[in-house]
């Protein structure tokens, strides 16, 4: 039989959604229009989550989709089996435009019913259809860069996603419950605190980034120059992600230079890709592999703009309660756990992460300050003991993250 949270997690879920993960830790006003966005599977987060955005009288428009595999039917993988190239291409521009001047807020709660629903589609499929939809996203961000758009993203366990853990759900649901505060009796209060910890190792990355040249990481898996770039600053702790406990910034994706590798799978397109190894020169990919799916990882990367870095983040172990693996990156990349953990994004950057005036600022202009554009944005996590030091403009270093903590 599977596993339901109780109705009172859920309602205190559906409450930290609405009223703190939106609007930047503020919650919904009366009368904004929010997007929900869920499968049947999460159908119990998705009904709580609707009635806490009527409770603080928003409006809804819903997404409510089938499962990606329901009656032994792969919903997306009969798309892309059936579809003709010019229906994959196809992009519904002048619906989405009027739904993003619509919305005030989005919510999207993942659950998966199969991990691995696309695994044997062809790659090129699927890369195509992001490109096709990546209108729909930049969209979005030109509006929250004018202050008028938060959204935030939520997880919803499915005995699918914890067998893919290694766990009962029940396990999968505690780890969930743990990381968002749900044990306790107002997990909203408890989020306040957490991000006071985030906003104010937050503020000491960016009283040092104006000194900053280079960043660079070290450890076994790891010898990675980072450059941050100028008129950078670090994010975190603004609602986006549940959980999120990251510090990240959008670097210069010109001075990336070394080779990394991930010790965490890569949940991406209905599929694993595990091993992942790259090498980056004068910012771009020049070499990777992988142990398995390495065709869907070199595809991937082969799209305009996913060879280079979009983000680079770090998570300090002292602020995060996720202790286990839980094979869906919105919760690996925000591990706890002996060393934190860090990770960097290929594709596209926060444009968030520039201090100029970013409402008025071009595409060009972003372009021209090393800040990636692209139809993916990829996370890819490592969890093993690193080394980051900053090397200044004036010739000196400074350790600023050591054993899974910031040291500044």
């Amino acid at each position: 039989m599977s596993y339901m949270p109780p109705k009172q997690i859920l309602e205190r879920y559906a409450d930290v959604l609405v009223r703190f993960a939106l609007n930047s830790g503020k919650g919904i006003k009366k009368g904004e229009v929010v997007h929900l966005n869920a499968t049947e599977s999460a159908k119990p987060l998705f009904l709580e989550t609707r009635n806490a955005i009527l409770r603080a009288g928003g409006h809804v428009i819903a997404n409510f989709l089938p499962d990606g595999t329901s009656d032994r039917r792969s919903i997306s993988r009969e798309f892309y089996e059936i579809a003709q190239p010019h229906q994959i291409e196809w992009f519904p521009k002048k619906y989405v435009r009027g739904l993003v001047d619509q919305i005030d807020h989005s919510i999207h709660i993942l659950a998966q019913s199969n991990p691995h629903e696309l695994k044997g589609v062809d790659p090129k499929k699927i890369m195509t259809r992001g490109r096709a939809w990546k209108p729909f996203r930049d969209w979005e961000n030109v509006k929250e860069r004018h202050g008028k758009f938060t959204w935030t993203i939520a997880l919803y366990g499915t005995a699918a996603m914890a067998k893919e853990a290694g766990m009962s759900e029940k396990e999968y649901w505690k780890q969930i419950i743990q990381a968002c505060f749900l044990d306790d009796k107002d997990p909203i209060k408890r989020w306040r605190e957490v991000f006071a910890m985030v906003e104010k190792y937050r503020k000491k990355m960016n009283a040092l980034a104006p000194k900053v040249e280079r960043l660079h990481m070290t450890g076994a898996d790891v010898d990675l120059w980072i450059t941050p770039g100028e008129k950078r600053q670090w994010l975190g702790g603004s609602g986006r992600n549940i959980p999120s406990f990251e510090i990240f910034t959008s670097p210069d994706w010109r001075g990336t230079n070394g080779w990394i590798r991930f010790n965490q799978p890569l949940y991406r397109y209905g599929a694993k890709i595990t091993g992942i190894q790259l090498w980056f020169k004068d910012g771009r990919v020049v070499k990777s592999s992988a142990k398995t799916n390495e065709k869907l990882l070199k595809e991937m990367i082969a799209t305009p703009g996913a060879d280079k870095v979009g983000e680079y983040s770090l998570t300090d172990r002292r602020c995060s309660r996720i202790t286990k693996f839980m094979a869906e990156t919105l919760y690996d990349e925000n591990m706890g756990g002996p060393f934190g953990n860090s990770h960097i994004a290929l594709g596209m950057a926060y444009k968030d992460t520039c201090t100029g005036p970013i409402a008025k600022m071009t595409e060009k202009q972003f372009a021209n300050m090393g800040f990636n554009d692209s139809s993916v944005h990829t996370d890819i996590i490592t969890t093993t003991d690193r080394t980051v030091t900053a090397h200044l403009k004036d010739g000196s270093q400074k350790v600023i993250y050591k054993k899974g903590q910031f040291t500044l």
